[in-house]
């Protein structure tokens, strides 16, 4: 469906530019219709122009339309008339266009599931399941509460890990900046000085003369070097499925982070896994559905392994346990879940044990970055001091 900028006028008479796919003019104006908007020109956008129709639509959007849509549901609204509600006060104009979209699928004959599925970038696998679901069963209001609140488990893991991530590169930063003074600057103006004393240098002062003079010399290299290589690895994961597992295992080993990032991973495979299997999905379509969410090759083939474990017969516990996937704690629970009837309830007590869990985890990394960036930076700022300035107090003491 091609993609169409759009000049428009509002209620109020002000001037709205947009984009928003369509079939053709008329599908246009029909689509601005639901949004208060009457079509004044348009244009054909260049082909891939249409990426950021979706791209902008944040996770707070998403929390926002789904607690939106599950009120008015509850409330007995119907699908178009909370959709017209949510439209008018939705303050994301993307986000506005394509609830405009869903509007003009659904009045075309599409259900609210085969709607949100037209946009995978906004509403991927296991939200427009979970909804497709919710509409069979009549629990969309339910669905739409617990996406809800996975959606703001989500959010909330986002901004500590921000949070987690924005000291350390800060202090990285200005690290790497004094580093680079000292090394281009400073020392260079001070190895002649030191050179000239007629005295065999220490070990450590030679080798910082070297690291100086190879910085002042292939500073740009420096610099490139690390952008170019993190580029090429990029490419490399994107179209070398092998080149892509072996980052991905390697993620999951880096110290103290790779274990969080597992952590991570599998709470949202517990979690999303419940919130599929509560809503009637079998268990093997939400092992699927699963496999493509978690991002991570490694996790993914090991899901792979659990599904075809699965479909030979095996219980979900004995194939789980067969990849090594979960540690003994969680089996115990996914047993007893399976024993009572309850594979939901044990994988959402498996999501609670990995939230609480990851929280913890990224307080306590939160304590340790903090010292560990200022005992890293006086190592630094100290082997330059003692380079320098070493050689010259030696001097001085000989003269005495």
């Amino acid at each position: 469906m091609p993609i169409f900028k759009y000049k428009a006028i509002d209620e109020y008479g002000q001037s709205i530019h947009g984009r928003i796919d369509a079939v053709n003019d008329a599908d246009l104006e029909s689509r601005l219709i639901p949004m208060k908007l009457e079509l004044i020109t348009f244009q054909e956008a260049k082909t891939g122009s249409g990426l950021s129709l979706s791209s902008k639509v944040s996770r707070r959007d998403l929390i926002t339309f789904c607690m939106h849509m599950e009120q008015l549901t509850r409330a007995g609204v119907p699908i178009l008339d909370a959709l017209g509600d949510l439209c008018e006060g939705m303050d994301n104009a993307r986000f506005r266009e394509i609830i405009s979209s869903l509007i003009t699928a659904i009045e075309g004959g599409k259900s609210f599931s085969e709607a949100l599925a037209e946009y995978p970038t906004v509403f991927d696998k296991v939200f427009v399941s979970l909804v497709k679901a919710g509409e069979h069963s009549g629990e969309l209001s339910e669905v739409l509460k617990r996406m809800s609140e996975s959606l703001k488990w989500q959010d909330e893991l986002a901004a500590h890990t921000k949070k987690l991530v924005m000291y350390p590169a800060f202090v990285g930063s200005v690290v790497l900046g004094v580093v680079f003074f000292l090394m281009i600057y400073l020392v260079p103006q001070m190895v002649a000085f030191i050179e000239n004393m007629g005295q065999e240098l220490p070990l450590h002062t030679q080798l910082l003369i070297i690291l100086s003079d190879f910085l002042v010399a292939y500073w740009y290299l420096v610099l490139i070097a690390p952008v170019a290589l993190f580029i090429t690895v990029r490419y490399l994961a994107r179209v070398n499925p092998r080149v892509r597992f072996m980052l991905d295992g390697l993620k999951l080993k880096i110290w103290f982070v790779g274990p969080i990032l597992r952590k991570i991973i599998l709470s949202r495979f517990a979690s999303y896994f419940a919130l599929l299997y509560a809503s009637g999905i079998t268990v093997l379509s939400a092992v699927k559905i699963c496999e493509d969410i978690v991002d991570n090759a490694v996790i993914a083939d090991a899901l792979h392994r659990i599904g075809v474990g699965i479909a030979d017969g095996k219980s979900m516990s004995e194939s789980i346990e067969s990849v090594g996937l979960f540690p003994t704690l969680v089996l115990r629970m996914l047993k007893v879940g399976e024993s009572t009837g309850g594979i939901d309830d044990a994988l959402l007590n498996v999501s609670y044990f990995y939230n609480r869990d990851v929280t913890e985890s990224i307080e306590r990394l939160q304590s340790m970055i903090e010292p560990m960036m200022t005992v890293v930076l006086g190592l630094i700022l100290g082997w330059v001091m003692l380079s320098v300035l070493g050689p010259i107090y030696d001097l001085i003491s000989n003269i005495k």
